[in-house]
C-alpha cells in the first residue's frame, strides 16, 4: 500500500484543450498542476527563475515590471532553437521540482501534470503513472488558436511545427480524450476519465 497518488501526464498539442480537460478533472476533485502556469510564476516579478534569465540572456529579456520579456523571449527562442534549449534548461529542473514537492504533500487521490512538451522532452515519463493525450484534428487545432490568440495560420504552423506529431502523441497515451466535438461530448468524456483513474488510484492503494 502506498500513500503517494497517481499521478496523470496530461498533454497535447496546442489548442487541442487540454485546459479544459484539466479544469473539468479540478472540478471533480483532482489537484492539477500545469507546467505552464508554474512557468508563468517562475518567470513573474521576482520568480526564482528571473536571475538565470537575465544572466543567460542578457538585461533586455527582463521587463520593466521586473518579469521576463515573454515577446522578447519568443523571438529569439523561435530563431534560435539553441537559445529554446537554454530557456529550457533553466525552466525544466524548476518547474519538476515545484511538481515532485507538491505531489509529496498531495492529499487528493490523483494528481494531474499538464505537460504540453511530454511527448517531445525527456525528464518527465519517471513522474508519471498514467498519460493521457488530449487530441483533435489539426485544422482544429489551427481554427482554435487563430480565434484564441489572433494569430495568423504561419505563426500556428511554426508552432505545430516544433511539437510532437499527432501520432507520437498517441503512441504514448493511455487514455485518448477526443475534442472534435462539443464542450458537453468532452466534459462527459472527462467524467467517465476521472471514474476510470480513480478505479486505478485505489488498486494502487491496495
Amino acid at each position: 500500500m502506498t500513500n503517494k497518488p497517481l499521478v496523470v501526464g496530461l498533454t497535447g498539442g496546442i489548442g487541442s484543450g487540454k485546459t479544459k480537460v484539466s479544469d473539468a478533472l479540478a472540478k471533480l476533485g483532482a489537484q492539477v498542476l500545469d507546467a505552464d502556469v508554474l512557468a508563468h510564476e517562475l518567470c513573474s516579478p521576482n520568480g526564482a527563475a528571473i536571475p538565470a534569465i537575465r544572466q543567460e540572456f542578457g538585461p533586455q529579456a527582463i521587463a520593466a515590471d521586473g518579469s521576463m520579456d515573454r515577446n522578447h523571449i519568443r523571438k529569439l527562442v523561435f530563431d534560435k532553437p539553441e537559445l529554446r534549449l537554454a530557456l529550457e534548461k533553466i525552466l525544466h529542473p524548476l518547474i519538476r521540482q515545484r511538481i515532485v514537492d507538491e505531489i509529496q504533500i498531495s492529499t487528493s487521490p490523483y494528481c494531474v501534470l499538464v505537460i504540453p512538451l511530454l511527448a517531445e522532452k525527456g525528464g518527465w515519463g519517471h513522474l508519471t503513472d498514467v498519460v493521457v493525450v488530449v487530441d483533435c484534428e489539426t485544422r482544429t487545432q489551427i481554427e482554435r488558436v487563430k480565434a484564441r490568440n489572433g494569430w495568423p495560420d504561419s505563426q500556428i504552423e511554426q508552432v505545430l511545427a516544433a511539437q510532437a506529431t499527432r501520432e507520437q502523441r498517441l503512441k504514448i497515451a493511455d487514455f485518448v480524450v477526443k475534442n472534435n466535438g462539443t464542450s458537453e461530448e468532452l466534459l462527459l468524456q472527462a467524467q467517465a476519465l476521472h471514474e476510470k483513474l480513480l478505479l486505478i488510484a485505489a488498486e494502487a492503494k491496495e
